[in-house]
């Protein structure tokens, strides 16, 4: 017998502690420990997750360096794309306004008031200057992911220039520390469907069904401006910087964005993104480079979602976003996708990208239950990205070919 899968139970579980929300009503608050519980392990791993992920992705990064002018052009290219669609998703999360509509318990909205008290910054150069960590022992202690972000990712670079026979023996020790957190994270995840059962039932107690039409409203607006990205601004960019007819590029990616609907895996749709690829013109040495990078790091679905969500949770909990929450979102959700891109789950960098901004995480797990379909339509985004760098980099070393030529000839 086939093996239900977790995203499937966590489903089933939201369905479960809606139903037991809805008949149980106040007293359903008797289920919060489960959730609370669920939330506390997330919160215990995320910091040390990001931390170690960031270094160990971005001294895998710096070797990139050695493919030059490709090298380059494809890491801003796609943190260039996750920033824009992190801009998407805050002005999506401000058009829409997805997270109003609902009265919030006193008691949360106290939680609420705390964090906004705790993450007060007067503007954007304090956040900025903010970012630099004074002792980044004491920035892990209390879990300012800004500053932590920062020095990972300083570090990383710092690793990645040094003589491989000093360099391996630091990595290989971050791969075996990933490797433990992952294998955290996925025992935790085992116990995802009772933590969602636990606060479902909660939110479903405190609330009312009017939280479920919150839920509707995010998942409209994801949809929306995941279609803006997805059909306008990829092939916006194909078109531009490519050379490329836009609807010659979706035609040609789409059994590559079916497979990554189907399989919400940005890993799994590789084979065929390069295959696809190649089929447009693209040339195997840049789809072996250009692809696998950005299966590891290229997010742009997910990085919108990620600044969406932060929106819709501060709007819910009456959180005022400044200037420097808006930079918080942006620099967790787009440094956050070097490292994290291959952790299970989505739950981690949402919290760290709330933890920055200053956001309650405490309803979290009202998007749970959504997630999957919310991952799949993502990864169809995502990989689309990755081929749409491919075309634009072949465009660009043809173009170095012509010149060249050019030049010979003379």
């Amino acid at each position: 017998m086939k093996r239900v899968s977790n995203s499937t139970l966590i489903l089933i579980a939201m369905v479960l502690g809606i139903a037991a929300g809805a008949f149980l009503g106040e007293k359903g608050v008797i289920f919060a420990p489960l959730g609370n519980i669920f939330i506390g392990l997330i919160k215990m791993l995320v910091i040390p997750l990001v931390f170690f992920s960031i270094i160990s992705g971005s001294a895998a990064l710096g070797k990139t360096k050695s493919a030059g002018k490709v090298g380059v052009f494809t890491i801003a290219y796609y943190l260039g794309t996750s920033a824009v669609s992190v801009v998407l998703g805050l002005l999506a999360g401000n058009i829409f306004k997805p997270g109003l509509g609902v009265k919030v318990p006193d008691s949360l909205m106290t939680d609420a008031a705390t964090y906004a008290e705790n993450s007060n910054v007067a503007g954007f150069w304090d956040t900025v200057q903010g970012v630099i960590p004074a002792n980044p022992f004491e920035s892990l202690v209390s879990g300012n992911i800004l500053q932590i972000l920062f020095f990972a990712l300083f570090f990383g670079i710092a690793l990645s220039t040094m003589d491989e026979k000093k360099q391996k023996p630091v990595t290989d020790i971050l791969d075996t520390v990933n490797d433990g957190m992952i294998w955290m994270i996925k025992k935790v995840l085992i116990i995802a469907p009772l933590g969602v059962f636990g606060l479902m039932t909660n939110s479903i107690a405190l609330f009312g069904m009017d939280i479920m039409v919150l839920v509707l409203k995010l998942l409209a607006a994801f949809t929306v401006t995941l279609g803006v990205i997805h059909f306008v601004l990829i092939p916006m960019l194909v078109k531009i910087l490519g050379g490329m007819n836009p609807l010659t590029f979706l035609k040609g990616m789409k059994e590559t964005q079916i497979l990554a609907f189907a399989s919400a895996s940005s890993m799994a749709t590789l084979p065929i993104n390069k295959q696809e690829c190649e089929n447009l013109g693209v040339k195997q040495e840049v789809t072996s480079f250009v692809l696998p990078l950005g299966a590891t790091i290229n997010m742009n679905g997910n990085a919108m979602l990620y600044a969406l969500t932060a929106v819709f949770f501060a709007q819910m909990f009456g959180v005022e976003l400044g200037m420097a929450q808006y930079t918080a979102i942006i620099l967790t959700s787009v440094l956050g996708a070097i490292g994290t891109a291959g952790v299970p789950g989505p739950a981690l960098l949402v919290v760290a990208v709330l933890v920055a901004a200053g956001i309650p995480v405490t309803a979290l797990p009202l998007i749970f239950g959504v997630d999957r379909l919310f991952d799949m339509m993502r990864t169809s985004t995502n990989v689309l990205g990755d081929a749409s760098c491919a075309v634009i980099v072949e465009k660009m070393l043809s173009e170095d070919t012509a010149v060249e030529s050019v030049l010979k000839d003379a």
